[in-house]
């Protein structure tokens, strides 16, 4: 197979990039699940090369399919981070495995630990605080963890609606990033409006958390896709976003972009240099391609594939 070749993108129909979007788009990364990445048939006709590739662990998923996919996306070019749901590995020994497994069969040396959506936990890990206190990770030498952020909070986690549980997982989750050597972030649930994420963020700065974040986005989907998906993982607030332009009949059958969202993330990052938000995490809700190819049209690392073979 040849290798594939990037170069700007020159695409008159959608017009000029935003340059500050392009900027906040540097180092984005996207997600994956094993029968998703299944469907691609070389991701490097998608992605350039060096994209963070996330590999969401659903539960049910064996183990060996997400090593599998792991080594696919590594033997293409691709820094992988599988998931790592607290409440669906049954012990230390377990883990253990998991990340000997992927270290040994696909290079993997990130992770991103979560608590796992999944009501009762399969064994005796319920949280992704449980998941570091093994030690396990850092002894293995990862080189980077990331937890879970809560722009609207979580439910699951503060069923009263407060903050205060989530709030208090992230001051636990600051100090141990000040005695781990592994590079740390907080990887967020998608949001759909900038006003809340920006002011969260400023929030998590201002109580000591200076874990850097990696907002969450929903790529371009059916506005019913994303307002199921919206729902199912309890997305608060921003939600009002997609209701509203589901009373708009002008759009109701147009795709929803981010473009919105993106545009006054980026132009508040430019003003405030220092904000906390460092890079952008692609949920593609509608498809990867789809997500890829927005990105790539938005200046995502400025470059598009030519020539696939």
């Amino acid at each position: 197979m040849a290798l594939l070749n990037f170069k700007k993108r020159e695409s008159a129909d959608k017009g000029p990039v935003n340059p500050t979007v392009e900027a906040f788009l540097k180092n984005y990364s996207i997600e994956v699940m094993p029968r998703t990445a299944s469907k691609v048939d070389d991701f490097r006709a998608l992605l350039p090369e060096g994209t963070r590739v996330y590999i969401a662990h659903i539960e049910g998923t064996p183990i060996d399919e997400m090593v599998a996919t792991a080594k696919r996306l590594n033997d293409e070019g691709y820094p992988v981070m599988p998931h790592f749901p607290a409440r669906i590995i049954n012990d230390e020994a377990t883990l253990a495995d998991w990340i000997a497994r992927y270290q040994g069969e696909a290079g993997v040396d990130q992770a991103l630990l979560l608590a796992g959506g999944v009501d009762k936990p399969h064994g005796e890990f319920h949280s992704s605080m449980q998941l570091l206190e093994t030690g396990l990770f850092d002894k293995a030498g990862f080189k980077r963890l990331h937890v879970a952020g809560h722009p609207e909070g979580n439910k699951d986690i503060d069923p009263d609606g407060s903050t205060k549980l989530v709030d208090e997982a992230l001051q636990w989750k600051q100090k141990f990033s000040e005695r781990t050597d592994a590079q740390m972030a907080l990887a967020t649930q998608f949001a759909f409006e900038a006003g809340p994420i920006i002011e969260w963020a400023n929030a998590v700065k201002a109580a000591g958390v200076d874990i850097p974040i990696h907002i969450g986005i929903a790529g371009p989907a059916k506005l019913q896709t994303l307002i199921k998906f919206a729902i199912a993982c309890g997305v608060g607030p921003s939600l009002k976003v997609l209701q509203k332009r589901a009373l708009d009949v002008t759009k109701l059958l147009l795709p929803y972009e981010p473009t919105d969202v993106l545009t006054e993330l980026a132009a508040h990052k430019a003003a405030n240099p220092d904000f906390n938000i460092e890079s952008v995490h692609f949920f593609p809700l509608g498809g990867i391609k789809t997500n890829a190819n927005w990105a790539i049209n938005n200046g995502g690392e400025n470059a598009r594939p030519v020539n696939p073979s």
